[in-house]
């Protein structure tokens, strides 16, 4: 753009040093080609083209973006920055692919070894639950007997407690099940990039 407004200003400046009036040319919005040496403030944002005393284009303008357009533009260069900034990142980093699946194992076998973990954890819960329960139907509402006692206030919080906290920990799995699957996705994403990088020469 810096370009094309530096070729337009010196279109100007040579046409006002030989006294022709500067002449543009843009299209509007349904197609038709407009001319003069002025354009209308409604389209100061669109392109145009500078033309000399012969009807020649000397120079282009650029027009403005809208906002959604520099919104697109900005995020498709961090994007770009991004990817390069971790394709710089696997080479400096791995020897070789070899290198990033011995992590990839390493990684997975971590977070598969807490998942295992989280299950055990949740299967003593049930237990604990299961066995509450059993307790529980001793006590009225639970219990048909006329003569059963009303629940005592420890075991109906230890229910209570048990049921949230196994609500909390089957979130907590499902957390680390949706981080493994994103973890060996980005592994493989990782390995198959390192391989598109190492398969060329670099500058």
């Amino acid at each position: 753009m810096a370009l094309s407004l530096a070729i337009a200003g010196t279109a100007e400046a040579t046409d006002s040093s030989s006294g022709a009036p500067q002449v543009y040319r843009w299209v509007d919005d349904k197609g038709v080609v407009h001319y003069g040496d002025s354009v209308p403030i409604e389209f100061a944002q669109s392109d145009r083209s500078v033309l000399n005393k012969q009807g020649v284009e000397v120079g282009h303008v650029e027009g403005g973006k809208s906002p959604a357009e520099e919104a697109a533009r900005a995020a498709a260069e961090e994007q770009a920055r991004q990817r390069a900034q971790h394709d710089q990142f696997l080479l400096s980093t791995y020897v070789s692919s070899k290198d990033i699946e011995q992590l990839r194992d390493e990684r997975l076998g971590q977070m598969d070894a807490q998942i295992k973990a989280a299950m055990a954890y949740i299967d003593t819960l049930n237990a604990r639950l299961n066995a509450l329960a059993e307790r529980a139907m001793g006590f009225k509402p639970y219990s048909t007997e006329s003569s059963a006692r009303r629940m005592p206030d420890d075991l109906a919080e230890d229910l209570v407690h048990t049921i949230n906290e196994l609500r909390s920990q089957h979130r907590a799995l499902e957390v680390k099940q949706r981080e493994q699957v994103d973890a060996r996705e980005q592994f493989e994403v990782d390995i198959r990039r390192y391989r598109e990088l190492t398969a060329r020469p670099h500058t």
